[in-house]
């Protein structure tokens, strides 16, 4: 019986199929008919005197329930909204990471597209009317920033037809929209910083399958002025996913679909949590035959573990990187299901 119960809850999201109809900037906002939904942000920043930092903010929609629209309470839990927040300190190689999860409650948090809002207590990303310029603002121990995002390049619509599969069948993939390279002005614990972010943004109501382990991903900003988004779905039996995908984007903003086949993700070198006994890769080497492209991706520091301590978020790595190679620049790489299988 429990199982049936959760089986028709699922029935009540809709599924992620070819065929989808991107209306901007609507969708760069929620979408409630939909299991699960997030809004990545990820940078890489230096102040006036060159210090270096690396930040992230996530914002989780995670739907609960739709079938009781006659309950008029606003404590009700249509969704759970879960929020991510952490800076790394390259040059002083320290991480502070933090996490809230709230209902959406009397405003606690939310998404509204009339006010071009995302947010989660004091943590937010606002967007201005009328264009993609956005303002993230976050306040928590050891971290105060506010920072001006402004896109360099148009968003790009991941994977082919519409959707970012992720396994075979129908349904068993996302709706995937990137902002690759938004260029960042701002302020950060009282210091100015500029530098460089990346935003994603994806919908889906399917998990992985059981036998996917988790996931590698990397967003790569190069310094020849052109991005490259790729990830690989590890298997449970060790094995790389066919359905493992990425993208170009040309310095034109022009983009190019990469199959599994087209890029090669090798891990060199390994680090292990002292907190989780996880053991991550934290330098890799990337090929991309077709494009002639070969690089090395580090992390800016090991240490860019989030620690969940209960059931209410996921155990993962995600932290600032640098490349070299056959060109240079900054990103972020995020590895899931080292520790466990990733649910959201």
């Amino acid at each position: 019986m429990q199982f049936l119960l959760l089986l028709l809850a699922w029935m009540d999201f809709r599924q992620a199929v070819p065929g989808y109809r991107y209306e901007f900037p609507r969708d760069h906002f929620n979408h409630p008919d939909f299991r699960t939904e997030w809004w990545y942000y990820t940078g890489n920043l230096r102040s006036q005197d060159g210090h270096r930092y690396g930040f992230e903010l996530v914002f989780f929609r995670q739907g609960q329930h739709r079938d009781t629209p006659s309950n008029p309470s606003a404590w009700r839990v249509d969704d759970l909204y879960l929020a991510h927040l952490a800076l790394t300190d390259i040059d002083a190689h320290t991480f502070r990471f933090y996490k809230r999860l709230n209902r959406a409650g009397p405003g606690l948090a939310g998404i509204d597209f009339d006010t071009r809002r995302i947010w989660n207590g004091n943590w937010e990303a606002r967007w201005e009317q009328g264009s993609d310029r956005q303002t993230l603002s976050a306040v928590a121990d050891g971290i105060r920033f506010s920072l001006q995002l402004m896109p360099a390049k148009p968003a790009v619509i991941q994977g082919e037809n519409g959707v970012s599969q992720k396994a075979e069948g129908l349904g068993k993939a996302s709706y995937y929209v990137s902002f690759p390279l938004l260029e960042v002005k701002g302020e950060l614990n009282g210091t100015k910083v500029s530098g460089t972010a990346w935003m994603d943004h994806e919908w889906f109501s399917n998990q992985l399958e059981s036998y996917e382990q988790g996931w590698d991903w990397f967003s790569i900003q190069l310094d020849n002025h052109t991005e490259f988004m790729l990830f690989q779905l590890r298997r449970t039996d060790g094995g790389i996913d066919p359905y493992s995908s990425g993208t170009y984007i040309d310095a034109s903003g022009h983009t190019v679909h990469l199959k599994r086949t087209d890029f090669d993700l090798q891990p060199v070198e390994y680090w292990t949590s002292p907190k989780t006994r996880a053991r991550y890769p934290i330098k890799w080497r990337i090929t991309i035959p077709p494009l002639g492209v070969s690089l090395q991706c580090a992390a800016a520091i090991p240490e860019q573990e989030l620690v969940s301590e209960d059931a209410a978020g996921p155990t993962y790595w995600e932290g600032a990187v640098t490349y070299s190679g056959s060109s240079s620049g900054v990103g972020y790489l995020e590895m899931t299901g080292y520790l466990s299988r990733m649910k959201i």
